[in-house]
C-alpha cells in the first residue's frame, strides 16, 4: 500500500491534481492525506486585484479573519475528498496551519508516508514556489516530492 500526503488548497480541485491522483490509484493500493493550510484570505489568488497606477503599481488585497480562512480550506477539503473518493481513491485529510511547511511538519509526526505531492498555482502567482516548498519539503523529510503545476484558478 502506498501511502501520498497531498499539499494543496487552491488547487485542490484542479484537473491536473486529479489526474495524478487517478494515476496512482491505477498504479496499485494507495491511500492519500490531504493536508489543507488554511491559507489567508488576502493570500488567496482570486483576491488579489490589481490596481491601475501609472508609477507606482500595485496589488489591493481582502482581508479576512482567520476563522474564514479555516472556514475555506474545509470546504476545499470537504470537495475534494468527495471528488477523489469518486475517482476510487481512499482519502481523507486535514486542515492544518496557514504555513504549509509547519502544516506538513504536524502532519509527518502522525503518519508514514510514501511521497509528497505538492499542487501549486502557476510561479507567477504561488507563493508556495516563491518560498521553494517542493525542495524545502524533499530536503526535510527525504521523500520523493512530486509538484503539479495547475494552471490559473
Amino acid at each position: 500500500m502506498h501511502r501520498y500526503l497531498i499539499v494543496a488548497n487552491q488547487t485542490l480541485d484542479s484537473d491536473e491534481l486529479m489526474e495524478l491522483v487517478r494515476e496512482r490509484v491505477a498504479a496499485g493500493p494507495s491511500e492519500f492525506w490531504l493536508v489543507v493550510p488554511a491559507t489567508p484570505v488576502k493570500d488567496l489568488a482570486q483576491n488579489a486585484v490589481a490596481i491601475p497606477m501609472p508609477v507606482m503599481g500595485g496589488v489591493l488585497t481582502l482581508p479576512g479573519p482567520p476563522e474564514e480562512a479555516r472556514r475555506l480550506a474545509q470546504v476545499q477539503l470537504d470537495a475534494a475528498v468527495k471528488k477523489f473518493t469518486g475517482a476510487g481513491a481512499t482519502v481523507s485529510g486535514t486542515v492544518a496551519d496557514s504555513d504549509p511547511m509547519r502544516a506538513v511538519e504536524d502532519t509527518m509526526g502522525d503518519r508514514e508516508f510514501d511521497e509528497i505531492i505538492v499542487s501549486t498555482l502557476p510561479a507567477r502567482l504561488s507563493r508556495w514556489l516563491h518560498h521553494d516548498l517542493p525542495g524545502r519539503l524533499e530536503h526535510a523529510f527525504h521523500l520523493p516530492v512530486t509538484h503539479v503545476v495547475t494552471r490559473d484558478v
